[in-house]
């Protein structure tokens, strides 16, 4: 399999994980945050092979059940449990064990009124299972499903991910698992284009929001697709997904993936403040 990583700030391409991954290591875990089960497949698939690929232990957080994902009304009493076991065939295809799933089972298109420590009514928020998690798994990355223009879901797994993975460091909560650091941070898309923020504040031009592009031959492409037909159940509620595949192609036929690199808590710079005002007062 053949990867090529693209840092689209510098301009740089290379073979290198680290323009995806900075300072990678030994011992590193990627958790891939999935909205629906089959969502880290269809907008992560090439990077959870790569850090596979690169030594990195990965796991899929997957935070809905799937009670929604019936095309027929016969399906509907029994395709959570179908699902369940598609995603194991799937991920099992990436080489991703069954103990590497973990599951929130929130109900589908409800997953927002369950972030945080608590809920109004005093029972456990999503943050209390994520910051064990992240902390007894010793997680290192974490891939962050895109908010922008997606959906309910996404946008939930959104807000929790990106809150909850600097937390996992933090010297606080101590009786809920040793505080373990994630180090860098990645936004996926599943199908829509992502925020346009980070392109504008970088200066880039808002069709190419991404900053990080990771290309792929196709035989990797040709896993991913083969990983995502094991969603067996939801072929006709993906096929616009799985039809737009082809547009991922670059005329020499490899495939690529987009993200953004991004920072979940970023540090407040005082200094260009302080030219301002200086420029100011002078």
């Amino acid at each position: 399999m053949k990867f090529n990583y693209f840092n689209v700030d510098k301009r740089l391409v290379n073979e290198d994980i680290n323009t995806l991954f900075p300072d990678f290591g030994k011992e590193e875990v990627l958790a891939v945050m999935s909205p629906h089960d089959d969502d880290a497949i269809i907008g992560a698939g090439y990077a959870m092979l790569a850090a596979k690929e690169a030594g990195a232990d990965v796991y899929v957080v997957i935070y809905c059940r799937g009670d929604a994902g019936y095309s027929t009304v016969e399906e509907k009493d029994t395709i959570e449990k179908v699902r369940v076991e598609e995603t194991y065939a799937c991920y099992e295809r990436m080489g991703i064990d069954r103990d590497h799933i973990i599951r929130l089972n929130f109900a589908d298109f409800s997953a927002i009124g369950y972030y945080g420590w608590a809920l109004p009514d005093g029972t456990p928020g999503e943050m209390q299972k994520m910051l064990r998690f992240l902390r007894d798994k010793k997680v290192t990355r974490v891939m962050i499903p895109n908010h922008y223009h997606e959906h309910i879901d996404h946008l939930a797994a959104h807000i929790m991910s990106s809150y909850d993975a600097p937390q996992a460091g933090d010297c606080a909560l101590v009786d809920h698992g040793t505080p373990h650091a994630v180090k860098s941070t990645l936004e996926y898309s599943v199908w829509a284009d992502l925020d346009p923020e980070d392109a504008l504040v970088n200066s880039r031009p808002s069709n190419i929001r991404a900053n990080r592009i990771l290309s792929v031959s196709s035989d990797v492409e040709g896993k991913i697709a083969d990983a995502i037909s094991a969603y067996a159940s939801q072929q006709e509620i993906i096929k616009g997904l799985i039809d737009s595949r082809k547009e991922r192609m670059t005329a020499n036929g490899n495939f690529i993936e987009i993200y953004i690199s991004f920072d979940c808590r970023p540090k407040l710079d005082f200094s260009p403040y302080i030219e301002w005002v200086e420029e100011m007062t002078r």
